[in-house]
């Protein structure tokens, strides 16, 4: 007996290579795009690793724990780190980064987060793109959030190392994930010592072996799963268009938001500003007395599907992240969610109002 997701057919290099021009339109970049069989953290660290070693001096950018992680990743590669942090409720200014570059002249990579999901903040990339640019350090952007949820143009910003991944708000698994290679980063790595070879995490194998070689012959069997559900993904994104997709999941956000603060019980916007709130996932801070983790698992007893998540860390007592991407960017997630919420804290004694956040989302779309 035969079964569609069991019995199929290898991915050709020919298709492998199909996938990735596909994926360069939807960023209208020239530069190359290496996709990698891993979740996004596999390239991320690919990057970091290839690009930065014992002489590199980073600027790293904190706005969630994805910048916490790569100032890791750079002091084990031996690179000398000059931490940018900034409260997880906003974002990072371009003139916060241009301070940063002028104290430290040496600096000579940047890394930067572009959508922090799990704080619900985004980052101005194209404004500190030219900043960047400007001080002629190379750039390095995770942009595995904003993806398809947000404009994401790494040639014209001026971005040498962009990460994606296809989990959030293209829709599909996290199994798959791609790094668009600018020359100047190829050549960075090619001059780094101790960047990685003959290793799962090197971005120059792939070059070599992949790129290099004409396509011919990939370095490995591909994982045919994931690489169909992201040619699918692209698929559903062109069908709909990226301008659509992206409006939708704006919209998703701001009815989120919207709708939170129509509900009251004490539930607030965790990023400040709507204008730094990213459009793939909304954060609530909760009222005095509660525990964010409780909280969500009353409103997932209600609906187990519903895309609630408390805060990670020591944000998991006082924040809730609504996750309003991919298929959940729609009316009926968001407030699904929000009733949800709504009605937990109803029954923990807080005042709310249920018929106000669904008038608050209903404007969201309907204008």
């Amino acid at each position: 007996m035969t079964h569609p997701f069991l019995d199929l057919a290898p991915c050709t290099a020919a298709q492998f290579a199909g996938v990735e021009r596909r994926l360069a339109r939807l960023l209208a970049t020239a530069h190359d795009v290496v996709i990698m069989q891993g979740e996004a953290l596999l390239p991320l660290e690919g990057c970091i690793r290839g690009a930065a070693g014992p002489g590199t001096t980073a600027l790293n950018v904190i706005t969630g724990p994805y910048g916490q992680t790569f100032g890791g990743w750079l002091r084990d590669c031996g690179a000398t780190v000059v931490d940018l942090a900034v409260p997880f409720h906003t974002a990072v200014t371009p003139e916060q980064v241009a301070e940063a570059l002028a104290a430290r002249p040496e600096i000579d990579f940047v890394s930067l987060v572009h959508a922090e999901a799990a704080t619900g903040n985004t980052n101005p990339v194209a404004e500190i793109g030219e900043v960047v640019r400007a001080h002629g350090a190379l750039f390095m952007v995770d942009a595995v959030a904003s993806v398809a949820a947000e404009p994401l143009l790494p040639d014209v910003w001026g971005v040498d190392l962009c990460v994606v991944g296809a989990q959030k708000a293209m829709g599909g698994p996290a199994g798959v994930s791609a790094a668009v290679v600018s020359e100047r980063a190829w050549q960075r790595m090619a001059a780094n010592p101790r960047a990685p070879r003959h290793s799962y995490l090197s971005l120059l194998d792939w070059k070599e072996r992949w790129i290099d070689a004409g396509r011919a012959a990939l370095p490995h069997a591909p994982a045919q799963l994931e690489m169909l559900a992201l040619d699918a993904c692209l698929d559903r994104i062109e069908q709909d268009g990226p301008d659509a997709v992206m409006a939708r999941h704006a919209t998703a956000a701001a009815a989120t938001r919207a709708g939170a603060v129509a509900l009251g019980g004490g539930l607030a916007p965790f990023v400040h500003e709507a204008r730094a709130a990213a459009p793939v996932a909304t954060t609530l801070r909760v009222p005095a007395g509660h525990d964010a983790a409780r909280l969500v698992a009353a409103a997932l007893a209600i609906d187990p599907a519903l895309p609630l998540v408390a805060g990670g860390g020591a944000l998991a007592r006082e924040m809730i992240r609504v996750n309003h991407y991919g298929p959940n960017a729609g009316r009926g997630p968001v407030l699904a969610a929000l009733t949800a919420l709504g009605e937990a804290l109803a029954e923990s004694g807080a005042p709310v109002d249920l018929a106000g956040a669904r008038e608050a989302v209903a404007r969201s779309w309907t204008g």
